[in-house]
């Protein structure tokens, strides 16, 4: 008997690529249970799957940094008491990222590459270690949005939320809608979406020259020319972060979605030749967000 669940939930996480850098992704998740009938005559109560799997799910992934343990580019040190990670990622030509976070912060998954498949069986492994004895066989689907029009993957950390956003590198992949006047604006939507195409939105009051972080051996390369440092104190623990400057954007404000949306409405009007009344819907992952209006 086989029991399926769609959209279960959402994981909105960042990864380390070789060739994107700090990649922000939003993944839906279905999953099917194959097993023998309980006392209940149920392979798995529908609120348990709910409730229990989601959370398994959201606890592996959600609002964290996967990292490709396996390659080459990847280096990893434990503090004296192996709760914080330094994670360095040694891409070529100062394109190299650097973390030192809680060690929840991240996902480390076995394989080359963070890719569907790899976090998928990452996520197959943790999710049947708490399954009950009569459920036998486990299918996970991870599969992107589909989006009719333009879109961007960023990465983020909020530093005042009471939750798991505080982590200082974890992402979304989010459409975009503009109007001007009402009418879609299709063309400032791609301008925007390639503008911010795998960006790491920072904070301006949670900009750190590099000196002021703790880095690790690999990290001493860095420099203020080359990178842009990033770190704060909050609920979980201290964040740090160093990311190429070619693959960062400063806003003034926090980076909520609602923040976000105002930054954009704001920075298109000033952008134009003529006034008109502009409206942004921006999304964080899939079906939420905020708009902003200038």
């Amino acid at each position: 008997m086989q029991l399926f669940v769609n959209d279960l939930t959402v994981i909105d996480f960042s990864y380390l690529c070789p060739e994107r850098g700090i990649v922000g992704e939003s993944w839906i998740v279905d999953i099917v249970l194959d097993g023998s009938l309980n006392e209940q005559s149920m392979v798995l109560d529908f609120g348990r799957v709910k409730k229990q799997i989601k959370r398994i799910i959201d606890d592996a992934v959600d609002h964290k940094l996967a990292v490709p343990a396996n390659h080459l580019y990847t280096a990893v040190t434990h503090d004296a008491d192996d709760s914080c990670y330094w994670v360095d990622f040694m891409r070529p030509d100062n394109a190299s990222i650097h973390l030192f976070c809680p060690a929840d912060a991240f996902a480390f998954i076995d394989a080359e590459r963070v890719t569907m498949a790899t976090v998928n069986s990452y996520l197959r492994a943790v999710i049947k270690r708490q399954l009950p004895g009569n459920v036998e066989g486990l299918e996970v689907t991870l599969r992107a949005e589909q989006i009719d029009g333009a879109y961007y993957h960023y990465t983020h950390g909020l530093k005042k939320h009471d939750g798991n956003c505080q982590r200082i590198a974890h992402g979304h992949r989010s459409r975009i809608k503009v109007e001007l006047d009402g009418e879609r604006a299709t063309d400032i939507e791609l301008r925007w979406a390639e503008r911010w195409r795998d960006i790491y939105l920072g904070s301006t009051e949670d900009v750190c020259t590099i000196d002021a972080l703790q880095r690790s051996e690999r990290a001493q390369a860095c420099t203020d020319s080359t990178h842009v440092g990033y770190g704060y104190d909050a609920d979980q623990g201290r964040f740090e972060l160093l990311v190429p400057k070619a693959e960062n954007y400063i806003i003034d404000n926090d980076s909520t979605v609602e923040c976000i949306a105002d930054y954009l409405a704001q920075a298109i009007r000033q952008e134009l030749s003529e006034p008109q009344e502009v409206t942004v819907k921006a999304y964080e992952g899939v079906g939420k967000g905020a708009i902003g209006y200038a």
